[in-house]
């Protein structure tokens, strides 16, 4: 019985290791996924904030464009679109991602709509 027991144990030794290392691409694969969710979490709350400062621009007579780029972090520059059409601005960001193609897929948006302040009368 003892002679069993020991048997069982030297056949099963290794095996530990082997599962971890099978594992842990799957750990991995799960961390990235949170951390993409993150990122397109946090990357909807900022593009939520633009389009207030780009509405809030446009209703006081300036330009959308400065207002939402100035509300936006350095790193959102190259990855953000603004359109403005009458009184409605809308603003695409694209979130942070490994793999280019996915932050493509993940664009958030947000729009808002506001009366634009008058022109200035000409005298």
């Amino acid at each position: 019985m003892i002679e069993r027991r020991l048997r069982s144990l030297v056949c099963n030794r290794g095996q530990a290791p082997l599962e971890l290392v099978a594992g842990l691409p799957i750990l991995f694969l799960a961390g990235l996924i949170g951390l993409q969710l993150l990122a397109v979490g946090y990357s909807f709350t900022l593009v939520d904030g633009a389009v207030e400062a780009g509405a809030a621009a446009l209703a006081s007579g300036e330009a959308a464009g400065p207002a939402v780029e100035r509300a936006l972090p350095g790193w959102a520059g190259g990855r953000t679109r603004v359109e403005v059409s009458g009184g409605r601005v809308r603003v695409t960001l694209r979130p942070p991602s490994v793999l280019r193609s996915v932050s493509k897929q993940l664009e958030v948006s947000s729009s808002a709509w506001v009366r634009p302040a008058p022109a200035a009368a000409a005298p």
